[in-house]
């Protein structure tokens, strides 16, 4: 299936290339979320015609992202959580929890866009999680687990 993609998608394009995709990807995902459209003769007349328009929220969506970096990277969270003697977290803090704390701390972040590479964080301690705010911006943010008192 041929698409011609309205924003930026990591990993496949940028506004206005036309992409093979597999049809499902295209008909469940893409085209229902208003990412891309089907690549006909008229559908490709149209975006030509809208062009500019999706250029310019591009690029106010990308200076969002920007001011929202830099938000993000003068911020230093802190965690409490329950753990034991040893150092080890009864449960664990994972993706929702980190959004929590930095959404409490003034920011607005969507857990979707928090990268744990390890997975759950299940110790003590200083980490640095990756927050993917654009497609291009990815802000790292040291988060500390502290004990509960």
């Amino acid at each position: 299936m041929e698409v011609i993609l309205l924003e930026k998608i990591a990993n496949l394009g940028n506004l206005g290339d036309k992409v093979t995709i597999k049809a499902g990807y295209g008909r469940n995902y893409l085209i229902p979320q208003g990412k891309a459209v089907a690549a006909t003769s008229t559908k490709i007349a149209e975006f030509e015609a809208r062009r500019a328009e999706l250029e310019k929220l591009a690029a106010e969506k990308f200076a969002a992202a920007q001011n929202r970096a830099e938000a993000l990277s003068k911020l230093s969270i802190i965690i409490t959580h329950k753990a034991g003697d040893e150092g080890r977290l009864f449960g664990s803090v994972g993706t929702h929890n980190i959004a929590e704390a930095i959404t409490a701390a003034g920011v607005a972040v969507e857990k979707q866009e928090i990268r744990l590479p390890h997975g759950a964080i299940r110790h003590l301690g200083d980490f640095d999680v990756a927050i993917n705010v654009h497609s291009d911006i990815t802000v790292t943010l040291p988060i500390k687990i502290a004990p509960e008192a």
